[in-house]
Parts: structure tokens; sequence; C-alpha cells
């Protein structure tokens, strides 16, 4: 029994990894799916940043195989399955989805980052490479590319603000969930704000000599989540030599 939640981590992981592989005509979202059509959108970051995911699908699947062969009855281990497999279920099938369906993806992507930030809470203080840094990693993508798609939402079907509102507004939601989940979810993950950091940098890019407003609070966020992802390196080393001293 003690072997079930890391094999369906494991098989999760896989298909989470292979989606694109399965669907390999996405390349973001079509901006004609949007009533408004979503045509250089400033909420999105700029295209390199998206290699990103080569480095967490590796990093994931190495995690999922390190947990089912060396950790598969490890207690530390347990809390986190449960949410990061209804994570990666739901990652498995968003890809389909977003290529006809940027409604039903966003909502697909919300529910992806809340089990991710989930799991994250519950990653054990073993392993912080193994454990605690692919799913920092991934929850922390997650957060910016979740706001992303809200945003592109909120603008192609018109709600209001437009594009360079819902650009502000969807910036300080991923900025506010990041603080949350880096000083006090987890403090000892640094590569959780790093993450978020990333997306925002490639934000400021985007936008650099096209809206400097967006830029802006683009490279401000990203500015404040690098100096914390210092400081929660700081806490991951304490939390390693606490757990080393605690095995010893």
């Amino acid at each position: 029994m003690t072997q079930i939640k890391p094999l369906l981590t494991f098989a999760a992981t896989l298909a989470f990894v292979l989606g694109p592989f399965m669907t390999p005509d996405f390349g973001g979202f079509d901006p004609d799916l949007y009533p408004i059509p979503q045509i250089d959108p400033p909420v999105q970051p700029a295209g390199y940043a998206f290699a990103i995911w080569g480095v967490i699908y590796v990093w994931l699947l190495v995690s999922a195989g390190f947990g089912l062969i060396k950790r598969a009855n490890a207690p530390e281990w347990r809390a986190m399955r449960s949410p990061l497999i209804v994570s990666l279920v739901i990652g498995a099938a968003w890809l389909p989805v977003a290529m006809v369906s940027p409604v039903w993806a966003v909502i697909m992507i919300f529910a992806m980052l809340a089990t991710a930030l989930m799991a994250l809470g519950r990653v054990p203080r073993s392993d912080p490479w193994f454990a605690r840094a692919p799913i920092a990693l991934y929850a922390g993508w997650l957060t910016a590319a979740s706001f992303a798609g809200l945003g592109l939402l909120g603008a192609g079907y018109g709600l209001g603000l437009g594009q360079v509102g819902w650009a502000y507004l969807c910036l300080i939601g991923a900025f506010i969930v990041a603080l949350y989940g880096t000083l006090v979810l987890r403090p000892d993950a640094p590569l959780y704000p790093l993450g978020v950091a990333w997306a925002l940098i490639a934000i400021t890019v985007q936008n650099w000599g096209s809206n400097w407003g967006v830029a802006s609070v683009a490279a401000l966020g990203a500015g404040i989540l690098l100096v914390l992802t210092y400081l929660a390196y700081d806490q991951h080393k304490l939390t390693a030599q606490r757990w080393a001293e605690h095995r010893s």
C-alpha cells in the first residue's frame, strides 16, 4: 500500500511531462480565441521565459523518480504527494484545453497553482534539492502564469480595464501571492520567489520601450523577490542544517 502514492506521483509527473509532446502545436494562447484578440499583451512574459518549463519538467521527473526509488516509504514525503498528484493531473490535461478554451484554461491553471502551493507547504525538510526545490520552482512559475492567463482573459473579454489595466492588476495579484508563498507558506524555499521573479523580469523585457509603467512595476516586483530569494536561501541552509542535526 505504501507504494501506491509514489507510483501515482511518478505516473502523474510522467503524464505532465509528456503533455507538450502530445500537443506539439501549442505555442501559447491563440489571440483569436478571445472576443477581443490579444496581440502582444503586456501581461505576458517575453517568449524566452517559457524555456523554464524544460527545467521544471526534468526536475519534477527526477524528483518523482527519486521519491519512488529512494523515498517510497519515507513518512516525511507523504503529505505533499496528494496535492502534487492533483496539480500534475490537471496540468497533464491543461494544454489541450488551452488550445480551445481560455476560460477553462484559466480555471484549471489556478487549480494547479492552489494544489501546487498546498504541496509546497507540505514538502519535507529532508532532500531539499529533490523535493522542495522542484516543487518551489513549479509553484513559482505557476503563480506568474496563472495571473498572466487571468490578465489575458479579462482584457480579451473586455472586462473594463483594458490590456494595460489588467496587466497592472495581475502583476499586483501575482506579487501578493508570491509574498504569501515566500514569507508565510515556505520561507525556506528560495526557488519559489525566484520562479516568480523570472517571469516578472520577462514581463519587464516584454514591455521595455513600449509600456514603461508596466515594465517599471514588473521590475520593482522582480527586484523585491530577488532580495527575498537571497533571504530564503539563508533560511534554506538553516533548515538543512537543523535536519542534519536531527538525523545525526
